[in-house]
């Protein structure tokens, strides 16, 4: 498990004063307030939310010490990372989408797939990324919606990810 978790996506800047839009990743989205400092990726720069508000599909936020538009559009797709252990413990059936990198992805029979490379979200939900198994001739790259119905099992401690094709989904509505 990795030791760091992204928590937000800092995005264009919003006004002239050095507020940004800030795509949170937390069950609570004001959560970040409350984590500290927050780093960036390779742990470099450190940034402090100073203010926060609830925009439609985001926050609009400022930064301490980011007080021109200037330099709030420098921030633009950093994304920020706190510490595991700052971050609320999970329940047994709980994860954090980074759990799942380079977790096995198998088909609801077994078949390998390849392993989970990253979990996106675009704006219409979460999607799942899986690389076919290293030397294979099975293709490229899957991008698969993140829903129950496509990953109807995850499974930590057996580190696997369990994947319903979608031709296997299209065969469950059918019966």
């Amino acid at each position: 498990m990795t030791s760091k978790i992204c928590v937000a996506r800092i995005g264009a800047a919003h006004g002239v004063r050095g507020a940004v839009k800030l795509w949170t990743f937390t069950e609570d989205p004001f959560a970040v307030r409350r984590y500290g400092p927050l780093l960036s990726k390779d742990g470099k720069r450190q940034f402090e939310v100073a203010t926060a508000r609830e925009a439609r599909d985001h926050l609009v936020a400022t930064f301490k010490g980011v007080t021109t538009r200037d330099e709030a559009e420098r921030l633009n797709g950093i994304e920020l990372y706190v510490a595991r252990e700052k971050l609320p413990a999970t329940d047994e059936d709980e994860y954090y989408h980074t759990d799942l990198i380079g977790l096995a992805a198998v088909t609801t029979d077994g078949d390998p797939l390849g392993r989970v490379l990253a979990i996106h979200n675009f704006g219409a939900g979460d999607i799942i990324e899986i690389a076919p198994p290293k030397g294979s001739a099975k293709g490229t790259t899957m991008l698969l919606p993140f829903t129950n119905a496509v990953v109807p099992e995850v499974d930590l401690t057996g580190g696997r990810v369990v994947i319903a094709l979608p031709q296997e989904i299209e065969g469950e509505d059918k019966e």
